[in-house]
């Protein structure tokens, strides 16, 4: 059983806390999401030890005569530490530094009541390589750990799913939200249930369409997913958008029969690339979306960034904001990005804070991160 931090005796967090964020995203929206569980601990903790990543730093590491000099400090999380700082209206200590022994030292100096920033978690390959010294190195800093990073639990790395082995470890509120509110979509979902899926590829939402083939009333296509089975189904598609992987390409022949899967009828084009969906498909799509009980986004359905072609996606995201009587969920950066752009997204019943890992969990896949804590927690 998954421990949540919420229901924890509070006398077990007394403690060093050993804080799993997430701050790899453009806007801050992710950082505000955890301040509940920040502030939470520091009521009960002695000491809180946030951990986080930013981008796929390369090189990781900046070396001279052998020796580490620095990292790659386009991917520090130094600014990410005083934007955080801002929010909490206390003084965060960031710690550079890259080798153990430096930063357990500073967390250790730290005053009780202490925030410790560490530097990016992805400058060490012990991280992505989910290896169990590292963990252990990162466990031996704290008394318990708490992963509140919904968006990377579906990476198996160390500091979200080898580091459960070394500390007692709890789900934060964001994740503890994040596992129920999908749980329910996933077990028991209402209906008529609608999918909205675009993005850049296609292969990406296999999985979502798959699982719910029997359980979704239909499938919204659009963007680069849609070009892509457009394409499968002979439609010259020009230049769009699409994947062109061939084992991805097979995978999604899989789909070319499903009844539920819409396509867009019409579409807007430039140089000879779709960028939108046309009048005629928002139309059918916005009638879908009126309907609907439940209605789960991911991915736009148009390359809004490009000036003139954000109607449809704007559409879309209008129809589904209004439609009161449904449950509505959206995930994935570009779509919760556009949403707050037009002011759009306190109008969703639930923003998830996952992209990747949202669409792996509607999927009925097991997420690395929230398994290390169901078996070790």
């Amino acid at each position: 059983m998954i421990k949540f931090l919420s229901e924890a005796n509070k006398k077990n967090l007394s403690g060093v806390a050993l804080l799993r964020l997430d701050f790899n995203t453009e806007d801050d929206w992710r950082m505000r999401a955890v301040l509940p569980t920040i502030r939470f601990l520091l009521r009960h903790s002695s000491k809180i030890v946030i951990i986080s990543h930013r981008g796929r730093p390369q090189p990781r590491l900046i070396r001279a005569n052998g020796r580490i000099v620095g990292a790659n400090k386009k991917l520090s999380l130094r600014k990410d530490g005083l934007r955080l700082q801002k929010f909490l209206g206390r003084k965060i200590r960031f710690v550079p530094a890259l080798n153990f022994a430096a930063i357990k030292k500073a967390v250790n100096q730290s005053l009780r009541g202490s925030i410790v920033l560490l530097e990016n978690l992805r400058f060490w390959k012990g991280e992505e390589a989910n290896d169990a010294k590292f963990a252990k190195n990162i466990a031996s800093l704290a008394d318990y750990y708490v992963n509140d990073a919904f968006a990377v639990s579906h990476r198996a790395n160390a500091s979200v799913a080898a580091i459960t082995k070394f500390l007692p470890s709890y789900a934060g509120f964001g994740l503890e939200k994040e596992i129920k509110i999908l749980g329910q979509v996933v077990r028991k979902p209402r209906h008529p249930l609608v999918f909205v899926i675009g993005g850049a590829k296609a292969s990406d939402k296999l999985s979502v369409i798959k699982y719910f083939k029997s359980k979704a009333d239909c499938f919204l296509l659009g963007g680069a997913a849609a070009n892509t089975i457009l394409a499968l189904k002979g439609a010259n598609m020009k230049k769009s958008l699409r994947d062109k992987n061939k084992k991805d390409l097979r995978k999604l022949r899989g789909i070319l029969g499903y009844k539920n899967v819409l396509l867009p009828v019409d579409l807007k084009w430039q140089s000879g690339v779709a960028f939108d969906i046309g009048p005629k498909t928002v139309r059918i799509f916005t009638n879908k979306i009126r309907r609907a009980k439940a209605i789960i986004w991911s991915g736009p359905v148009g390359f809004f960034e490009k000036s003139g072609f954000g109607a449809g996606n704007l559409a879309v995201a209008r129809a589904i904001a209004e439609n009161h009587k449904a449950f509505t969920l959206a995930g994935g950066g570009e779509t919760v990005m556009f949403l707050k752009k037009h002011w759009l997204d306190k109008k969703f019943s639930f923003i998830s804070t996952g992209g990747g890992a949202m669409l792996e969990f509607l999927a009925g896949k097991k997420l690395p991160g929230i398994s290390a804590l169901n078996k070790y927690g």
